[in-house]
């Protein structure tokens, strides 16, 4: 630039313009869709898996709903934990009760002779 011919037409004067256009992300909204249907077939005790994946669908973060979709979401994930709670308390409690009853029988067999 140092060599430059100031009366070139090719360097002119014109002020230079800049845009700058904003492109905002999708925001990122969990559906929680595969905890959903993991509690739905294996810990769907009072149907609060399967309550969790009709909330998990992805219907209002296919329509643009970002607001709707994170109160979805977050509906989802409150019925996801208490189904997973729930279950493996339940679960814990039948072994429990089915371990100790097994060891009863024999004590049981025991005292009334037979059956």
């Amino acid at each position: 630039w140092a060599g430059r011919d100031p009366d070139c037409p090719c360097f002119g004067s014109a002020p230079v313009t800049t845009t700058v256009i904003d492109i905002r992300g999708e925001t990122a909204v969990p559906d929680h869709i595969v905890w959903s249907l993991f509690n739905t077939i294996f810990l769907n005790w009072c149907c609060l898996g399967f309550m969790a994946f009709a909330y998990s669908s992805r219907d209002r973060k296919m329509v643009g709903d970002v607001i709707g979709a994170q109160t979805y979401a977050s509906t989802a994930k409150c019925l996801n934990i208490c189904a997973l709670v729930l279950g493996l308390l339940l679960t814990i409690v039948f072994i429990t009760l089915f371990v100790t009853g097994a060891l009863m029988i024999p004590q049981m067999v025991r005292q009334h002779g037979g059956y």
